[in-house]
């Protein structure tokens, strides 16, 4: 084979991580072995379990543009070396962005932002739970780190139009089952919202709910990042600001505010 054929056959292929065998397993070729099966160093060498090793597997059904990456390279990375080569030696974000883990709304292409400018989360409801060393770690040490070790001078949380997270949270009946191991214990996060908005517009149909909820939810976030000591200190400090968005893809509409 050529070397640009190797290349371009090289292209077509990704690393992916064989998955591992079962425990029991694992711990079956682990264990002693029998008086019967002991004979030699190197044959009981010959049962321990193998290590891990990545194999190739075609992109194609892994990820449905793999071009996308050959794109992005020639007609960007290549293209921007004042922008990348400043990345090598590290980040400095200015903004942190709380954004819906929705496909529809991804906030570097929604709000113009290129790499390094955004410290960013993404998540079910683009929700931000209270302070808790217990629950919500993941977040919780995401804006510990874009707050105290990044020095981020603004977060925004965007939420947006049709969110099926806010969706779930208002259709969320009290003593019903969950019908998901984790969603709805998730946006739960948002519930003083939720409850907001049935006292206060309790007259409105469903979905217009929905569309006055995905704001709310977005200010309750608000309100419980300004639970997090360093942000609460930010804040106070001067060094900090907030900030609330929606996102509209119906209309191509983004209303933004400050709390």
């Amino acid at each position: 084979m050529s070397t640009a054929a190797a290349a371009a056959a090289a292209q077509s292929w990704c690393f992916a991580t064989v998955t591992p065998r079962s425990r029991a397993t694992v711990v079956a070729s682990l264990a002693s072995p029998s008086p019967s099966s002991s004979s030699s160093s190197s044959s009981n060498s010959s049962n321990l379990p193998a290590p891990f090793r990545p194999r190739l597997i075609r992109n194609t059904p892994v990820f449905a543009a793999p071009d996308g990456f050959a794109k992005f390279k020639t007609e960007f990375y290549d293209k921007k070396p004042e922008l990348f080569e400043p990345l090598k030696a590290g980040q400095a974000p200015k903004y942190m962005v709380f954004s819906c883990a929705d496909s529809r709304v991804c906030p570097s292409v929604t709000m113009g932002l290129e790499p390094g400018e955004a410290f960013t989360v993404r998540n079910i409801a683009n929700m931000v739970p209270a302070y808790c060393k217990i629950k919500h770690a993941g977040v919780g040490s995401a804006i510990e780190y874009a707050v105290c070790a990044l020095k981020v001078e603004l977060i925004v949380v965007i939420g947006h139009s049709r969110c099926g997270g806010i969706k779930a949270l208002l259709s969320l009946k009290d003593g019903a089952p969950d019908s998901f191991h984790f969603v709805e214990d998730w946006v739960r996060t948002g519930f003083p919202a939720k409850k907001k908005v049935q006292t206060e517009h309790a007259s409105l149909p469903f979905d217009d709910q929905c569309a006055i909820l995905e704001k709310e939810a977005v200010n309750q976030s608000l309100e419980n990042l300004k639970t997090y000591p360093f942000v609460k200190e930010g804040i106070a400090n001067g060094t900090l600001k907030l900030v609330g968005g929606h996102y509209d893809f119906v209309s191509g509409n983004l209303d933004l505010w400050e709390p």
